[in-house]
């Protein structure tokens, strides 16, 4: 079939080849005819000078009715060789000419016209085909963004036999554009201008269905105008898909669709790229024994796909929760298929089997992000908080170093400064007993492993972010339910915040010459969260993105603060200023720190309680150990 093609091609090019000669041999000289015999050698010389210029471009080959502005060079690069090589084998036979020194670059022009026209001709009834009318008509959307992002967006909708939408107009990012056309599509106004424009456009009654975000950089604080605006006026904002992403292949011609996306909460939080140091991590994971405690978890979970995605010699991925592990392993099965790994169930407050597994398994490197992070969840059974959280991490922290390991790195929570929660005093025990073995090995005591501690806020999408919370609240029709008007939190993207743990790994966990000199006194890594966001402010971002009003069409109800929950999180204590490090992304604090034999000691007393279920004497010995704990159990 594609040869069958090639030959079609070539024997149309070469009957435009052959009719584009008369033509200018009479434009350079209408009153000199060539003598019949001429025709019989030139026409097919003609030919053949066409078809010699066009082996380099690919003229054959080309797709008339897909043929861009690169193909169209090519075409007009062949016919210009194929009049300049006819020429020159008239010159060099000797034969008839005429009489005009611009025949050659009127051949050219005439050649190459007539080459070009078909193509443009096929090309424009490419774009402009129509197939079955749909039964819904064609939604008039208003494009946001102007240049490559605009360009690929309308084209794309010119290519579908019967576009679900329709751009009724173009909003630049810089307003000196107004005025301009893209494929005949006006720009109305800059990004600001947004507000007027729609004004304007409702006053026309020419109100569109939707803003559509071409630009992918249209995030944070402007999107979020973007969408005040949108809001004002009655109109939902959907975001145009990357057209070069990779989506799964449809089943069927009839599935293919052009279909446009909410935008993701993700977006408004408006958080550069930190440039991370992959080399390092490489360095760090690749070829070595790695384990990840909680991996069945939202963080765990995001550190088992980063961290086989760097190539250890065996993974082992380790959770309480049979579902959870199961749905990680399958999911590394299918992506990562070649890192050898095992799933293994424990408890991280049994010594005993973790001493074992750790003894087969014999990990270099161990990321620990096993927890109890619900606050209420764990007022609620504060000892229970008390062994996962604290005694849990001493277990694999001993363990760990019992068989030589290289590196723990220990997940913590913004939750362990000036905690008023069970859960944020025993993460902050743990920190304790993490930065004594850290200061421990890096003084030249025996076993040498590193603890490398890492403290972060909320990350989006997490189990026990209000984000899940809210969505399912939405599905359900409202009210979406805050516990404070002026409750604040960090957020954070998954994969960012365990993109900047592995950096922080790298650094913490190699002797380096550019290591914060704070590591050597305890200090901890502080991921940048940035600005605190409010969650009421979060709530009304989703009821809008989902194309709903606040308070009209779904109510915010406020419910109070829950047991052990603060208005405000923060990431340092003040006794511990936070310090830039020159890897962005992260920051340091040197929080008070004791003899690893004490904490320990502490922690084995406390657990005993627990286990005892004496609550009043483990609660006491936690406040004695963090005196900043400032217990807020009724909320």
């Amino acid at each position: 079939m594609a040869l069958t093609r090639i030959l079609l091609n070539i024997s149309l090019d070469a009957l435009l080849a052959a009719l584009a000669l008369p033509l200018a041999v009479w434009l350079a000289a209408p009153g000199a005819w060539p003598p019949p015999l001429w025709w019989a050698a030139a026409l097919p010389g003609a030919v053949v000078a066409l078809l010699l210029a066009g082996l380099p471009v690919r003229l054959p080959q080309q797709y008339w009715r897909f043929a861009a502005l690169r193909d169209l060079m090519g075409v007009l690069v062949a016919g210009i060789g194929g009049a300049l090589l006819f020429g020159l084998g008239l010159l060099l036979l000797g034969a008839w000419m005429p009489p005009n020194a611009a025949f050659p670059l009127i051949h050219a022009g005439t050649l190459a016209a007539a080459l070009l026209a078909p193509r443009i001709i096929g090309r424009l009834k490419q774009a402009h085909r129509v197939g079955s009318a749909s039964e819904a008509p064609a939604q008039p959307v208003l494009l946001v963004g102007t240049g490559d992002a605009a360009d690929l967006f309308i084209r794309a909708l010119l290519q579908q036999r019967a576009p679900g939408y329709r751009v009724t107009g173009i909003l630049a990012r810089r307003p000196r554009a107004a005025g301009r056309r893209i494929h005949g599509y006006p720009i109305l106004g800059g990004f600001e201008e947004a507000g007027e424009v729609l004004d304007r456009l409702r006053e026309e009654r020419r109100l569109p269905a939707a803003l559509v975000l071409a630009d992918p950089d249209l995030q944070g604080p402007e999107l979020e105008e973007m969408l005040d605006i949108a809001e004002r006026h009655g109109v939902l904002v959907k975001r145009a898909p990357r057209l070069t992403a990779l989506d799964p292949a449809p089943r069927s011609q009839a599935t293919r669709r052009f279909d446009l996306r909410p935008v993701a909460i993700e977006e408004l939080l408006d958080r550069p790229q930190v440039p991370l140091d992959r080399e390092g991590m490489a360095r760090l994971v690749q070829g070595r024994r790695v384990l990840v405690t909680g991996a069945g978890g939202t963080i765990g979970g995001e550190l088992a796909r980063q961290v086989a995605a760097l190539g250890p010699s065996h993974l082992t991925l380790l959770d309480h929760g049979e579902f959870a592990l199961y749905g990680i392993d399958l999911e590394l099965a299918e992506t990562h298929p070649g890192v050898p790994r095992r799933a293994m169930l424990a408890d991280v407050r049994d010594a005993a089997r973790i001493a074992r597994l750790m003894a087969e398994v014999r990990p270099e490197l161990v990321f620990h992000a096993a927890a109890l992070k619900h606050v209420p969840m764990v007022e609620n059974d504060p000892l229970e908080g008390l062994q996962t959280n604290a005694l849990g991490t001493r277990v694999i922290a001993d363990a760990a170093r019992a068989v030589g390991c290289r590196a723990m790195v220990f997940i913590s929570t913004d939750k362990a400064v000036n905690p008023t929660s069970v859960m944020g005093a025993s993460k902050r025990l743990a920190e304790m007993y993490c930065q004594a073995l850290d200061k421990q090995a890096r003084h030249g005591a025996a076993g040498g492993m590193r603890c490398v501690t890492v403290r972060f806020g909320n990350v989006l999408g997490s189990t026990g972010s209000v984000v899940p919370l809210f969505r399912r609240q939405l599905e359900r029709g409202g009210p979406l339910t805050v516990t404070h008007p002026d409750m604040r939190r960090y957020f954070m993207t998954v994969r960012e915040a365990v993109g900047l743990v592995l950096q922080a790994s790298v650094i913490g966990a190699e002797d380096r010459q550019d290591q914060p000199p704070e590591l050597a006194d305890g200090g901890i890594f502080v991921l940048d969260m940035g600005k605190p966001v409010k969650i009421v402010d979060m709530a009304r971002r989703m009821i809008r993105l989902a194309g709903l009003r606040p308070d009209e069409d779904i109510e915010i109800r406020f419910t109070g603060l829950r047991p052990g929950e603060k208005l405000f999180e923060e990431l340092f204590h003040g006794q511990e200023p936070p310090r830039p490090t020159q890897f962005a992304g992260l920051l340091v604090a040197t929080p008070r720190t004791t003899d690893a034999d004490q904490v320990g000691q502490a922690i084995d007393a406390i657990a005993a309680d627990a286990r005892a279920g004496a609550a009043a004497p483990a609660l006491a010995q936690l406040a004695r150990l963090v005196p900043e704990f400032d217990h807020n159990p009724g909320g």
